[in-house]
């Protein structure tokens, strides 16, 4: 695994965030398949997204801060996976990065945290869509215990050109208090 720089904290993402994590997440809109958005977003766009992932709870927004210059280096997010309800205990992970600071730990540092976190909730398997070619994001989930369940072929259009997108799941195992059901 990458060294992590030693002056990196991972918390909550609040309002005060919302621009460079916006920008952040436009490099990959403008340059990458990574996402399957097409058009940048400004703040205020994005602004609904933010607030759909409170401090607690399965659906949550964990950034990366550098300490001495307070930069904002990436973030991870758990969402819905689906609407209905019956999905309450699936959720979708995601890590983006900003472009100058991969290979240095920082997604693995989000998803420790990530998890962490969602140890205590009642989320039963976590899903990410990897859009290939993305090796270093294999290897990420797979490095978290994630396995390949299949993939979708030529499922969306940018660029130009269709691209593929790898499913990958892990389980987490349900906290203490889950109504044990199975």
């Amino acid at each position: 695994m990458p060294q992590v720089p030693t002056e990196v904290q991972v918390r909550a993402g609040h309002e005060g965030d919302l621009s460079p994590l916006t920008d952040i997440y436009n490099h990959y809109v403008r340059e990458t398949a990574v996402t399957f958005d097409t058009d940048v977003f400004t703040a205020r766009e994005r602004l609904p997204w933010l607030r759909s992932h409170p401090e607690d709870g399965p659906h949550r927004l964990l950034v990366a801060q550098d300490v001495p210059s307070s930069r904002i280096l990436g973030y991870a997010t758990t969402s819905a996976f689906r609407p209905k309800p019956a999905y309450a205990p699936s959720v979708e992970a995601t890590v983006y990065l900003a472009p100058d600071v991969g290979g240095r730990g920082i997604g693995s540092l989000l998803y420790k945290a990530l998890f962490d976190a969602l140890s205590a909730e009642d989320v039963h398997r976590v899903y990410a869509g990897v859009a290939l070619p993305n090796e270093a994001s294999v290897r990420l989930h797979e490095r978290f215990g994630f396995t390949h369940v299949g993939t979708y072929h030529e499922v969306g259009r940018k660029f130009g050109r269709y691209w593929d997108v790898a499913w990958f799941e892990k389980r987490l195992e349900e906290p203490e208090s889950f109504d044990g059901l199975r």
